[in-house]
């Protein structure tokens, strides 16, 4: 049996055709991978729980946050949508989000609780499930408003947190920045509960959206 990647378009790359495909990545594709790399980066900062560890961090999930936007945006502007771009940016996406979540609710439970993230996990899989059936129907699954804004306040959330950490670490809890990032000021917890009610919203409308995928199933 010989081995494909299926892709949304009902065609599937060989091994021979993948190879090629990677090794040839355009700049939104290389912006996509960046961000991959700069997630095991601040997994790694993270990890010291120094003052230079959550420095480090915060800097590579800023830089990861803002690929995020800028691949899109040139695929888009320049016409280099591919379709392994659309595999690798969800992709992306999700293993930079969930990384800061578990190690953010990892860190005293201080930001975030266990169960929220519990939920928010649960929604990035039930979305990979419902839009990996709707590609063996040959359909996509379209994002909408409320997964997008669900990503906004997500690294709005974690960025918050992690500016948090850096200037306490570095003693500076008075500092204007740190009074607004506190854990028990308004802007964290905003970001915490806007984006787990647009977590939640979204999966459903998910759901919604597949519905005739599902009943097909």
């Amino acid at each position: 049996m010989r081995f494909q990647v299926c892709r949304a378009a009902q065609s599937c790359w060989t091994p021979g055709e993948l190879t090629a495909t990677v090794g040839s990545l355009n700049l939104p594709n290389s912006l996509t991978v960046s961000r991959l790399v700069l997630t095991a980066v601040f997994v790694v900062a993270f990890m010291w729980e120094t003052r230079t560890g959550y420095g480090i961090a915060l800097l590579a999930f800023i830089i990861a946050a803002l690929t995020d936007f800028l691949d899109g945006y040139l695929a888009r502007r320049l016409n280099l949508v591919t379709s392994l771009g659309k595999l690798l940016d969800p992709i992306a996406d999700k293993v930079l989000t969930a990384s800061a979540f578990i190690f953010l609710c990892a860190h005293e439970q201080r930001f975030c609780p266990v169960w929220v993230v519990v939920v928010i996990l649960a929604r990035e899989f039930l979305v990979t499930g419902l839009r990996q059936i709707a590609v063996e129907k040959g359909k996509v699954i379209a994002a909408d408003w409320s997964g997008k804004w669900k990503t906004g306040f997500q690294i709005g959330f974690c960025i918050t947190a992690l500016v948090w950490l850096f200037l306490e670490a570095l003693d500076q809890q008075d500092f204007f920045l740190a009074r607004l990032a506190n854990p028990e000021s308004f802007l964290m917890p905003s970001f915490l509960w806007l984006s787990l009610a647009l977590t939640i919203i979204s999966g459903l409308q998910y759901v919604w959206n597949s519905r005739d995928v599902l009943r097909e199933s």
